[in-house]
C-alpha cells in the first residue's frame, strides 16, 4: 500500500487546473510556505529579507482571501451574510483588500501586539478574533482536503463551515471598525441621503439659472467642491425650507455635518429673507466664483476669513450681531442677473410652515429695516453674507472631508450626462477600442514601484494602457484621442513620457 504522502502527491491537482478549489490548494501552499520561511529566519539577522517575506505573506494572504470569496460566492451565494453595514463605514476604508487589514488587525489582537484600540474594545474583541482565526484554519484544512478528493464539489459540511467562517467574518469586522472609527447610524445616513437630493435638486436650480454649465460638471471642475455646498446652504434655507436644513429641527435632528453651524444657519436665513429676488440673484452668482474672491465687495476684497474694514469690524461669525447705528439707503448691486432669474427665484419659493419666521415678502418692514440697519449700505450686507456661507461650506471641507467627498461622489452619478455608448468613439475615424483594465482583485501593488496598496496607498487604473498604479506613478492628465477621449483622463507616468507628450512637442517644433 502507497504511504500516505506519497497518495497525496498523486491527488494533487494540476495548476493548470481552473477550478476554484484547484486555486485555492496552490494559494493556500504559496501562504504556509512563506509563514514556514518567516517562521524560520531570525528577523534581527536579516531584517530585509524579514520585511520582503512579510510583503509577500501580505500578496499570498491576500490572494488566498480573494479565491476564498470566490469559493464562497459559488457555494453559498444565498446564504452569505449581510454585507449593507459597508455603509456606515467611511469610504476611505472601502478598498478591495479590506478583508486582508482584519484578519492582520485579528491575528495582531490574539498576539497580544498593540493596536490603536481602547483595552476595553480590545478584551471586547479579541474572543471574536480567536473564533474568527480558528474557523479561518478549519475552512482551509477542509478545503484543502476536498481540492485533493473532490476539487469540482462542495459537500454539505464545507458548504456549513463557509457560512460560518461568513458570519464570524462580517461579525468582527463590523465591531472592529466601529472600535476604530465612528461608524453612521441608519438615521444619519437616512439624512445624508437627503442631503445628497437637495444637492442633486441645487445643482439642477443652478443649471437652469444659469450659475453653472453642464460642461463644468461633466468635466468635474475643482470649483464645484465648493461652489456646490454653498449654493445648497442657500437652498436648504430658503428654497427647499422643510429639507434637511430646516431649522425647525433641533441640532439632534439634523446631519452631523451641518448641526454644528445650526445658530450660525439661523442667522444666515434670517439675513437671506430681507434680500431682494436681485440681491439674493447676485450673492449667488459671487458664491460661484473662485474660493477666495468676493464680488461683492467694492474694493479689493480683504483676507480670507477678515471682515469688511469698519471702525469696529467684528469677526465674521459676529458680523450677523453687530448693529450699524447709521443707516444707509437700500440700494441694488449694478450687476444683476437677467430678469427672467429673478422671476424663476421668485416661483421656486415655497409657503412657510406655521410657526416660522416669515419669508420675504411677510417680513414686517420694521425687521426688515432693523436686519438691513446693522450694515452701512447692501454691499457690506452681501459680503458678509458671503463669508458666513463661505465659511461654513469650507468647514464642512475640513471637518468632514470624508461625507461630503461621497456625497459629491454620488450627487456627480446623477446630474453628470450619461456616457456616450463606447461604440461611438470606436466608430469614429482613427478611434481604437479602449484598453481592457486589469482587475483590481489581481494587482496587489504598484505596476512601475511596485509598492503595496494599503488603506492610504489607493489603485488607479491608467485609461492608456489599462495596468494599475499608485498615485505617485499616475499624476499626469492627457486626452487620448486615439481612445476616442477627447477630455483629460488619468494617465501613468510610463504612457505620459513615452506614449503622449514628447512626440506631439517635437512635431509641432519642427
Amino acid at each position: 500500500m502507497l504511504p500516505a504522502a506519497l497518495r497525496r502527491w498523486l491527488r494533487r491537482p494540476k495548476r493548470s487546473d481552473p477550478r476554484l478549489l484547484a486555486q485555492f490548494f496552490f494559494a493556500d501552499e504559496r501562504v504556509t510556505r512563506v509563514v514556514a520561511e518567516i517562521n524560520g529566519l531570525d528577523a534581527e539577522l536579516d531584517p530585509q529579507q524579514y520585511l520582503v517575506l512579510l510583503n509577500q505573506l501580505h500578496l499570498s494572504q491576500a490572494h488566498l482571501l480573494a479565491i476564498l470569496e470566490q469559493i464562497m460566492e459559488e457555494c453559498i451565494p444565498t446564504q452569505r451574510h449581510s454585507r449593507d453595514y459597508l455603509v456606515k463605514f467611511p469610504e476611505e476604508l472601502l478598498v478591495d483588500n479590506l478583508g486582508n487589514h482584519m484578519l492582520f488587525a485579528a491575528e495582531c489582537l490574539l498576539a497580544g501586539t498593540f493596536l490603536e484600540v481602547e483595552e476595553a474594545d480590545g478584551a471586547q474583541l479579541r474572543p471574536q478574533a480567536r473564533n474568527l482565526l480558528c474557523s479561518l484554519e478549519l475552512v482551509r484544512t477542509v478545503l484543502r482536503e476536498q481540492s485533493l478528493s473532490q476539487p469540482g464539489s462542495y459537500p454539505e459540511p464545507v458548504r456549513a463551515l463557509l457560512v460560518q467562517f461568513d458570519r464570524l467574518f462580517a461579525e468582527f469586522e463590523l465591531s472592529y471598525v466601529s472600535s476604530l472609527v465612528a461608524v453612521k447610524s441608519p438615521e444619519e445616513i437616512y439624512r445624508q441621503q437627503e442631503i445628497i437630493v437637495l444637492f442633486c435638486e441645487t445643482v439642477q436650480r443652478a443649471l437652469h439659472l444659469g450659475y453653472l454649465t453642464q460642461e463644468m460638471i461633466d468635466g468635474y471642475e475643482p470649483l464645484l467642491m465648493f461652489t456646490i455646498p454653498r449654493l445648497a446652504i442657500i437652498s436648504g434655507l430658503l428654497i427647499y425650507p422643510e429639507g434637511p436644513l430646516s431649522l425647525e429641527r433641533s441640532p439632534e435632528q439634523m446631519s452631523r455635518i451641518f448641526s454644528p453651524f445650526h445658530n450660525l444657519l439661523k442667522k444666515i436665513r434670517d439675513l437671506l429673507r430681507v434680500l431682494s429676488a436681485e440681491e439674493l440673484c447676485l450673492l449667488e452668482r459671487s458664491l460661484c466664483t473662485t474660493e477666495s474672491e468676493d464680488p461683492c465687495t467694492p474694493t479689493t476684497p480683504p483676507a480670507w476669513g477678515a471682515a469688511v474694514p469698519r471702525a469696529d469690524a467684528p469677526a465674521p461669525w459676529g458680523l450677523l450681531e453687530v448693529p450699524c447705528t447709521t443707516p444707509q439707503p437700500l440700494t441694488c448691486m449694478a450687476r444683476l442677473g437677467p430678469p427672467g432669474m429673478v422671476d424663476d427665484l421668485g416661483t421656486n419659493r415655497r409657503p412657510q410652515p406655521p410657526g416660522s419666521s416669515p419669508g420675504l415678502d411677510a417680513t414686517p418692514g420694521a425687521c426688515c429695516s432693523e436686519l438691513r440697519s446693522r450694515y452701512s449700505s447692501t454691499k457690506d450686507m452681501l459680503h458678509t453674507l458671503f463669508v458666513c456661507i463661505s465659511g461654513v461650506a469650507d468647514q464642512l471641507q475640513t471637518n468632514f472631508a470624508s461625507d461630503l467627498r461621497s456625497i459629491l461622489k454620488t450627487v456627480f452619478k446623477i446630474v453628470a450626462s450619461q456616457a456616450e455608448p463606447l461604440e461611438e468613439p470606436s466608430a469614429s475615424r482613427g478611434a481604437r477600442c479602449l484598453p481592457e483594465w486589469v482587475p483590481d482583485s489581481t494587482c496587489n501593488q504598484c505596476s512601475t514601484c511596485h509598492s503595496p496598496f494599503t488603506l492610504l496607498r489607493r489603485r488607479h487604473h491608467c485609461r492608456s494602457c489599462g495596468k494599475i498604479f499608485c498615485a505617485r506613478c499616475s499624476p499626469h492628465a492627457a486626452a487620448l484621442p486615439h481612445y476616442g477621449q477627447t477630455k483629460p483622463v488619468r494617465v501613468c507616468t510610463h504612457c505620459y513620457v513615452m506614449h503622449l507628450s514628447p512626440t506631439p512637442r517635437r512635431t509641432q517644433s519642427q
